[in-house]
């Protein structure tokens, strides 16, 4: 993986979900809204001083959001942050840098 770069869109993994979920009250509460669809579709990652995970998860009908979660180092010992996200996504729409 190139540092600062991202990588290829890859399909979700349990993982990709597991951080999905784990980030999801963070997401309803920025939204005012609860999502009872929450499937990470696919995602990218880039290495900086941690990780950036951007995720495409499906929320129901044909909406999607886009989530650039942050990972921190291990040694840091920090839970998962919802660092921002991007709303009113289609299921085609790339998942780029944000």
């Amino acid at each position: 993986m190139l540092c600062g770069g991202c990588s290829a869109a890859q399909p979700a993994t349990g993982e990709t979900q597991q951080m999905a979920d784990e980030v999801k009250s963070q997401l309803e509460e920025k939204e005012g809204k609860t999502f009872d669809v929450f499937t990470a579709v696919e995602y990218k990652t880039q290495l900086v001083a941690g990780i950036n995970y951007f995720i495409k998860v499906h929320v129901g009908n044909d909406e999607f959001i886009h989530l650039r979660v942050f990972k921190s180092l291990p040694h840091e010992n920090k839970p998962l942050s919802l660092h921002s996200y991007q709303s009113s996504k289609a299921k085609h729409d790339e998942l780029a840098y944000f």
